[in-house]
C-alpha cells in the first residue's frame, strides 16, 4: 500500500471529487480526518471509508474561518497524533461575469478557494514540518484558461498554481512537498452540479465528452488516484508541478462526417 499508516486530512471530502479521493486513500491504507462544511457528508464518506475495512474521521470544518481550520488541527492530533498529508480540495463556484457576481459571492469565493488553501496550509504545515509530509493543492485546467460565466472560479484557481509553486520554493528544504492537481471536465462535484441543471444531462455530459481527446468526461477516482500518486513516496522528487489530468481536453475532434 502506498501510504500505509499516514494520516490524510481531506477538505471537501464529503461528496464529489472529495469523497471519492478520501475513498481512494484509505484503499492505500491512509488513515484518513475527513472534512467537510457538510457534517452529514463528512460522515457519510467516513462510513464509506469504514465498510471498506478503513479508518475515517469525519469532522465538520469551515475552511475559511481559522478558527474552524485550528480546531480541524486540533482534532486531528488528538485522533491521531500525527499529519503526513493534507489535501487542500474544498471549493466553491459561481458562474457569473464579474459585473453580475455580488459582493458576497466575490469574497466566499475568494475565502473558501484560495483563502482554504491558506489557511489549512498555515496551520497545517508545523505538523507537516515534523513528519516532513506533503501538501497536494486542487487547481484545474481553469488556472491555465478559462470559459465563459466563471470569472472568480477562475481566479481562484490560477492563483492557486501560483500559491503552490511559492510554497514549495519556501518549504521544500524542510523536506516538504507541494503539489497541484488540475482537473477537466470530471462527472462529480462542481461540474456534476452543471450537468445536472441541464435539460437533458446524459447528453450534456455526451457533449462535454467530445471535447477531450478520450472522447469522455473524467471519474472522480481518476483523480483521486492522481492525489494518491502526489501524496506517495513514489513522487519523493516532484514538487511545485501542476498535475492535469483532463483527458486531453480541448484535444476532442469533432465526429467524421
Amino acid at each position: 500500500m502506498k501510504l500505509q499508516n499516514r494520516v490524510a486530512v481531506i477538505t471537501g471530502a464529503g461528496a464529489g471529487i472529495g469523497r471519492f479521493s478520501a475513498l481512494e486513500f484509505a484503499k492505500e491504507g491512509a488513515l484518513v480526518v475527513v472534512a467537510d462544511i457538510n457534517h452529514i457528508g463528512a460522515l457519510q464518506t467516513a462510513g464509506l471509508i469504514e465498510a471498506q475495512g478503513g479508518t475515517a474521521l469525519a469532522i465538520g470544518a469551515d475552511v475559511a474561518d481559522p478558527a474552524s481550520v485550528e480546531r480541524l488541527v486540533d482534532l486531528t492530533l488528538r485522533r491521531f497524533g500525527q499529519v503526513n498529508v493534507l489535501f487542500n480540495n474544498a471549493a466553491v463556484q459561481v458562474n457569473k461575469t464579474v459585473e453580475d457576481t455580488t459582493f458576497e459571492e466575490w469574497n466566499r469565493e475568494i475565502a473558501v478557494n484560495l483563502g482554504g488553501v491558506f489557511l489549512c496550509s498555515k496551520y497545517f504545515l508545523p505538523e507537516l514540518r515534523k513528519t516532513r509530509g506533503c501538501i497536494v493543492n486542487m487547481s484545474s485546467v481553469n488556472g491555465f484558461f478559462v470559459e465563459p460565466f466563471c470569472a472568480g472560479y477562475c481566479a481562484t484557481k490560477a492563483a492557486i498554481i501560483g500559491l503552490t509553486k511559492a510554497m514549495a520554493i519556501d518549504h521544500g528544504k524542510e523536506g516538504i512537498r507541494v503539489n497541484c492537481i488540475c482537473p477537466g471536465y470530471i462527472d462529480a462535484g462542481l461540474a456534476e452540479g452543471y450537468f445536472l441543471a441541464q435539460p437533458d444531462p446524459d447528453a450534456a455530459r455526451a457533449s462535454a465528452g467530445k471535447l477531450h481527446a478520450l472522447w469522455r468526461i473524467g471519474r472522480p477516482e481518476e483523480v483521486g488516484r492522481a492525489a494518491v500518486f502526489l501524496a506517495s513516496d513514489a513522487a519523493s522528487f516532484v514538487t511545485g508541478a501542476s498535475l492535469v489530468v483532463d483527458g486531453g481536453f480541448g484535444s476532442g475532434l469533432p465526429p467524421a462526417l
